[in-house]
């Protein structure tokens, strides 16, 4: 039946019913997993599924019946979804899912079901479904919604109450402020205390609410720093006072970040405390650089190392000798200062002076800059090029592939 769609809004509780979806294709596979999230009993039907519905089935997350669509298949369902590529086979479900009164979506034809899948904007908690009768000005009003929310800070209605007395080490990612993940910028705008790191993404720090406290816990190469104590202090003080506490870092905070520590802290006090991972910089400088750590039948190994410590020092952990010997990729962080006597000890050891090598500036940021050569060139490359902190030293074959990427 083609109708004008004049849909009624409303929300459906699907928890534990039963949902029926015949088709196992790409619109199936983004459908599930919304329908699972909403906490559906999803019941699939069709002869083939994409391999990343097979892994819902394996899981036992999802019910597959590997056959066609049969009549009497919609029996007990709540809700169905005929998102087959044969918009006869859609008709038939559509038609038995209005014999039996259940509400129906189809995928092909949007106005011949009974009901209509809206475009959807999540904020935390708010979800705000746009509907408009065609795709592609649902797709284009879900967008200007986004945009409309963004401006009035909708992203920050407030703390959530079950936050409160709570910490959360977010990792902010490489820098860029939209490399960082949806959980992270979520928690972030419920924040009512931040204590963040200089290389922690910037610019949503200037989107939290006025009366957000802002602790700057900056630790710079050899310069000023706020001592870890002093950290984990703020942030055990601040939740005791009731408060929703985010430590925010650049990369991930379990790598090189002191997460842990900061982790320990916390539970030493009782203080409920969770963990939001980063991207970490050490993957991600690299492959904005168009640098893969790995690449296939070139290496099958990549370290990554702190360089904080040069070799030979007695506090340092890292056994360079071994590293040395070794044919994959070495990922060197916080290793400005020290990668030249890096270098030296890496030839020394045996790695070849001639193994290609790169260094990255201000990974993900508009200033990112990218310099390469060899493991013994790379003293006069930091000198060359007057390379500061940020920076990340990969070396390896991998820092040797001509470059491809475009620049975006």
């Amino acid at each position: 039946m083609i109708r004008p769609v004049n849909p009624y809004p409303v929300g459906l509780d699907l928890e534990g019913r039963r949902v029926v979806v015949i088709g196992g294709g790409s619109v199936a596979q983004r459908r599930v997993p919304v329908l699972l999230a909403s906490g559906a009993a999803v019941h699939l039907i069709s002869p083939e599924i994409t391999p990343t519905l097979q892994g819902l089935v394996d899981s036992g997350r999802i019910w597959w019946q590997a056959r066609e669509y049969h009549t009497g298949d919609l029996e007990g369902a709540w809700y169905v979804v005929a998102a087959t590529k044969d918009s006869l086979v859609n008709a038939r479900v559509a038609a038995e899912a209005e014999q039996l009164r259940t509400f129906c979506v189809r995928s092909d034809a949007v106005t011949s079901g009974s009901a209509v899948t809206p475009a959807v904007v999540r904020r935390g908690e708010m979800l705000v479904a746009v509907l408009t009768g065609d795709r592609a000005r649902t797709a284009e009003a879900r967008d200007v919604v986004a945009r409309a929310l963004v401006e009035a800070d909708a992203e920050a209605p407030g703390t959530d109450e079950k936050l409160r007395g709570t910490v959360a080490l977010v990792g902010g990612g490489p820098g860029a402020d939209d490399l960082m993940t949806v959980r992270g910028r979520r928690l972030l705008a419920s924040a009512d205390v931040v204590v963040a790191d200089r290389l922690a993404p910037q610019r949503p720090l200037a989107e939290l609410r006025a009366d957000v406290e802002i602790v700057d816990a900056a630790k710079i190469p050899y310069g000023r720093a706020m001592a870890q104590e002093a950290i984990n202090e703020v942030l055990v003080d601040r939740a005791r006072q009731g408060k929703f506490v985010v430590r925010l870092k650049g990369g991930d905070s379990f790598l090189y970040g002191r997460g842990y520590e900061e982790a320990q802290a916390c539970a030493a006090e009782g203080i409920p405390c969770t963990v939001v991972p980063g991207v970490s910089s050490a993957l991600a400088v690299p492959a904005l650089a168009g640098i893969p750590v790995t690449n296939r039948g070139m290496t099958h190994e990549a370290t990554i190392v702190s360089g904080h410590l040069p070799p030979g020092h007695p506090d340092s952990l890292v056994n360079w000798d071994a590293l040395a010997r070794m044919n994959g990729t070495l990922v060197i962080l916080m290793g400005v200062k020290n990668t030249p006597a890096i270098a030296r000890c890496l030839v020394e050891g045996g790695r070849d002076a001639d193994t290609p090598a790169a260094v990255i500036m201000d990974g993900s940021l508009d200033g990112q800059q990218t310099h390469r050569g060899t493991l013994g060139t790379l003293d006069a490359l930091l000198v060359e090029h007057d390379v500061r902190p940020p920076a990340i030293v990969v070396v390896g074959d991998v820092a040797g592939l001509p470059e491809v990427l475009a620049v975006v």
